[in-house]
């Protein structure tokens, strides 16, 4: 969660309900807003082979690369724990590339589903 995302989430839940509702609505009529403007779909992923003794470093390039739409700082956490699993505690290259590939897949597949549930959102109702 970013720190924007954190501030917004503590804001929400220091107000009472009502204002909550108001906040929320707001940003629903946001939200529509920002479709009418610029709907853009999600990309599928290009996904490029795994090479031959690839390294961990090697691995995170092949699939930024492969998962361009991806936000690239919301994986840098996950993917450095996993490096450093991998060059300071000696955990397996394979396992970790396996894992890597599970992340990038399992991020991809939130933000489709993100878009699905923004594109489920109720429309903003006509006065």
């Amino acid at each position: 969660m970013s720190p924007a995302e954190k501030k917004l989430l503590l804001v929400f839940k220091k107000l009472a309900a009502a204002e909550q509702e108001n906040l929320q609505a707001y940003g629903e009529f946001l939200l529509a807003r920002h479709r009418e403007k610029s709907p853009q779909p999600v990309l599928e992923p290009q996904l490029i082979p795994r090479g031959e003794n690839e390294s961990v470093v090697a691995a995170i390039k092949r699939l930024s690369a492969s998962y361009s739409m991806l936000d690239k700082p919301q994986l840098l956490n996950e993917s450095s724990v996993l490096m450093t699993q991998h060059v300071m505690q000696g955990r397996a290259i394979d396992e970790v590339i396996d894992e890597l590939e599970t992340l990038f897949a399992r991020f991809y597949q939130e933000l489709l589903d993100e878009q699905v549930a923004l594109n489920e959102s109720p429309a903003q109702e006509s006065p």
